[in-house]
């Protein structure tokens, strides 16, 4: 859900990691040299992209504090997921080729309200070093963009439930490149064991809407998380790039979410977020004059000017047509197209506040779908409005 409701329409190619001989050799690694490749996505974007393995475990159990990773035998992509610690400790296997097996977080655990408010004090400090705004809201929108209205059962119904921590969906088309959201963040779930994963790919995505300029999104937590990979949704739920009927395609999506095409404008506009490489999802120019020199790594082609700011830039840009380093895709064209997204995307671009109003209420509804909460009204950080 790019750049969120249309989010991401761009396939970023997920690069295989270098060879590694030993856990040892990685965990040195992650903290002696800077992490590049998570530069490289943080700031390339589209909130929802076009579109597990195991290995034999040895017979040594390790109880672990820190991160259980989780190499697939090809290392054709790399996926986090953290032990339990304290109440929730939990063993790891270490396979015969020196990788992890993954560990599922347990079912029905709530995430900590105090932990919560410290995670996102954490990742506040990660948004000003790392620019990673864009990556880290795709990341929130593709876990809860594969909920389908028409299925009860969680968590076969898909939605914000922590399943993208798993191989088996990051290595989904739609999901390329998000395995350096999940390498940022890392770090902050391995020192809140408090936090589910569903809960903590949410705070970062209204986080970094709130802290790149946008609305304070009215979000509630407590999400449960899913327990093994076997109850990752199937590939092809997130929305397309380039489809032949761009709004028939978002209609047939977001409609599927429960979502309207007011709601499928506002979420669009997050699109003014962040940029494509064409090395890596097929769209946009290798480097414009807004993007040649970064933050982050330099390159690729922006929605908007200045894409780390959250405003009505990208309908204005959008409307206007009149700059070539500017990327519209045909899901963006299209808002101005069929008469009654145009409704919506004609407002936005003449009044910031109104659009500011209903993309909260929108990003906040998508973040809640599909979703289970313990408890089942959620929790709600109380800290005032910002």
């Amino acid at each position: 859900m790019a750049d969120p409701v249309v989010a991401s329409h761009l396939s970023l190619v997920l690069k295989a990691p270098p060879t590694i001989s030993s856990p040892s050799q990685f965990l040195l690694q992650q903290h002696s040299k800077p992490m590049a490749s998570s530069l490289n996505s943080a700031a390339s974007l589209r909130l929802f992209a076009s579109s597990s393995s195991s290995s034999s475990s040895a017979a040594a159990r390790l109880s672990l504090r820190s991160t259980s990773l989780s190499f697939s035998s090809s290392l054709k992509s790399l996926a986090f997921s953290t032990l339990s610690r304290h109440k929730r400790g939990s063993a790891v296997s270490v396979s015969s080729t020196g990788g992890f097996s993954s560990v599922a977080s347990p079912k029905c655990a709530a995430s900590d309200p105090d932990q919560l408010k410290s995670a996102r004090e954490d990742i506040k400090e990660l948004l000003k070093s790392k620019f990673c705004h864009p990556i880290l809201v795709r990341l929130g929108w593709h876990d809860a963009g594969t909920y389908n209205k028409n299925i009860e059962e969680w968590p076969r119904r898909g939605g914000a439930n922590g399943s993208l921590r798993f191989e088996v969906e990051l290595k989904h088309a739609a999901n390329a490149g998000l395995v350096n959201a999940l390498n940022l963040l890392q770090h902050i779930k391995d020192k809140y064991s408090g936090v589910t994963y569903a809960d903590l790919f949410q705070l970062a995505s209204a986080t970094a809407i709130e802290e790149a300029g946008g609305p304070k999104i009215p979000m509630k937590y407590g999400r449960v998380d899913v327990s093994g990979p076997n109850e990752c949704p199937e590939e092809g739920r997130l929305p397309a790039a380039g489809p032949p009927s761009p709004a028939d395609h978002l209609r047939e999506v977001f409609y599927r979410m429960g979502l309207n095409d007011k709601e499928i404008v506002a979420l669009s506009g997050a699109h003014t977020l962040g940029r494509s490489r064409p090395d890596r999802s097929g769209w946009g120019k290798p480097e414009t004059k807004y993007t040649k020199d970064g933050p982050g790594a330099p390159g690729g082609q922006s929605w908007t000017v200045q894409w780390l700011k959250f405003d009505n830039s990208y309908f204005k840009d959008i409307k206007a047509k009149r700059d070539e380093d500017l990327l519209v895709l045909p899901t963006d064209a299209v808002l101005f197209e069929d008469p009654s997204f145009k409704v919506y995307a004609e407002k936005y671009a003449e009044d910031q506040e109104t659009f500011f109003k209903d993309y909260a209420e929108a990003h906040a509804k998508l973040s809640n779908l599909g979703a289970k909460f313990n408890p089942p009204e959620g929790i709600v950080l109380d800290d005032g409005p910002r």
